[in-house]
């Protein structure tokens, strides 16, 4: 064993009674963990039976003392100790502060592992760009021949592997608002991409979202170190909350310490590191993303590292991802834009007009200014989901009577991707880049890319 912390924890749930609360990718490795350490283990998730493969109900079956599953899963935390909630259950619903009030320590999977965690952690978060960043510093830790553990919101849990662990070792994980909401430890290093309106269906308000990602610093000691986006308003303001060392990246200015874009050329401080056009991945968005893990890595790495991974790193599936090009139109996946920030970051990394395929799941935030993007960038808007009829309104309302760019109004996805093509001309692009989640017609924006993608190598 490597990391003797992790089995002295396991150790600590002999005989207590855990809850583990929704059955997912990064919850269901727990519950052999905790059976096994001899944990009384309940399952409770709101999908019933049928939605489980064969393989997950025989685990589940056979370390669990119950199971809850469907509708009254929240209603069966009489006694518990340790309640493990998936980051997408808020932690102040009604069953959670009443078990809270009775003695329940509420966690989760994410905050297990930094307690259990024997290396230095990376950690990334942001409203956009957290994926692509996250992939980048892990890619530029390998290839300067680190050990490295990716996980988190990019999709890889990591609690179980932690016994695998030993202090020289790096962890590089995404965090979501619904992870580090809760949070009460930060990683040493931690980077903040940007912050705007986002998942203001599952916050209250933008205060709650805002102060769900200071999480990622806030408890930081004198040690840490802070990377944040100078240009964008909220990150920057965080320096004056932080307790360690701040650093920043800026594609217009030059910060005091950190890395920045000068005349076609990126520097970290007074080192010259690498020409802008030795990126490989398109968009000027993805040369902010280097200057983070730059600014993330420059202590660690060798130069060369960094600008072998920019040289030959092609890029993150679904974010503006090239699919194929036939008749002379190029289709481009850019499924992981739920955001319209997400999606104004895409267009502008094209310099001609594109058509575009947009709409989703309503989470609330605003498409305030999201008309002004498409009236400058789109020649065909094709919308479907439901925020189809209010991003029409926002691009009519930019447009104020002026002549306007066609806009199709599809009531199913591959009806949308087909029009797309239909309207298409040698030399057009066509763009998924929804600005939207896709829980109204998909299980996550990696299915609704796949979706796009078959659909596309079908035409």
């Amino acid at each position: 064993m490597k990391n003797p912390k992790f089995e002295f924890y396991l150790d600590t749930l002999n005989g207590k009674k855990i809850a583990v609360l929704g059955l997912g990718v990064s919850n269901m490795p727990l519950i052999e963990l905790f059976s096994k350490k001899g944990a009384i283990v309940i399952g409770c998730d709101k999908r019933q039976k049928e939605a489980f493969d064969k393989k997950t109900l025989d685990i589940l079956t056979k370390n669990t003392t119950a199971l809850y599953l469907g509708d009254d899963y929240l209603d069966h935390f009489d006694g518990c100790d340790i309640i493990v909630k998936t980051p997408g259950i808020h932690p102040d619903i009604e069953p959670l502060k009443k078990a809270r009030e009775n003695g329940a320590s509420i966690t989760s999977e994410m905050e297990m592992f930094f307690l259990v965690c024997p290396c230095k952690i990376i950690a990334i978060t942001g409203s956009d760009g957290k994926t692509t960043t996250t992939t980048l510093i892990s890619e530029i830790l390998k290839e300067d021949g680190k050990k490295v553990f990716v996980g988190g919101n990019i999709g890889t849990p990591l609690f179980d592997k932690a016994g695998d662990m030993d202090a020289n070792d790096y962890v590089v994980v995404e965090l979501s608002s619904f992870q580090l909401q809760c949070m009460s430890e930060s990683a040493p290093i931690s980077v903040v991409t940007n912050v705007a309106p986002n998942h203001l269906d599952y916050h209250k308000d933008m205060d709650e979202y805002t102060n769900a990602k200071k999480n990622i610093f806030l408890n930081q000691k004198d040690d840490g170190k802070l990377i944040i986006n100078m240009e964008n308003e909220i990150t920057n303001s965080f320096e004056k909350e932080a307790n360690g060392k701040v650093v920043k990246f800026s594609l217009k200015q030059r910060p005091k310490d950190g890395a920045y874009l000068q005349d076609g050329k990126i520097y970290y401080n007074d080192e010259f590191i690498m020409n802008e056009k030795d990126i490989r991945i398109p968009g000027i968005h993805n040369v902010d993303n280097f200057l983070a893990a730059i600014s993330a890595t420059y202590d660690i790495v060798k130069k060369s590292s960094i600008v072998k991974v920019a040289k030959n790193f092609g890029g993150v599936a679904h974010r503006l991802e090239f699919i194929r090009e036939t008749n002379g139109v190029k289709f481009y996946n850019d499924s992981i834009a739920s955001s319209p920030t997400r999606t104004t970051a895409g267009l502008k990394s094209f310099d001609e007009k594109v058509i575009l395929i947009a709409g989703g799941y309503d989470k609330k935030i605003p498409f305030d200014g999201f008309g002004k993007i498409i009236k400058e960038k789109v020649k065909c808007l094709v919308l479907v989901g439901d925020t189809k009829d209010k991003i029409k309104a926002e691009v009519e309302k930019e447009f104020n009577g002026e002549d306007l760019i066609p806009v199709i109004m599809a009531n199913d996805f591959e009806y949308a991707v087909k029009s797309a093509y239909a309207v298409s001309e040698k030399g057009d692009t066509v763009l998924l880049s929804p600005a939207c989640a896709s829980f109204d017609m998909f299980k996550n924006f990696e299915e609704r890319g796949n979706t796009f993608k078959s659909i596309v190598l079908s035409l």
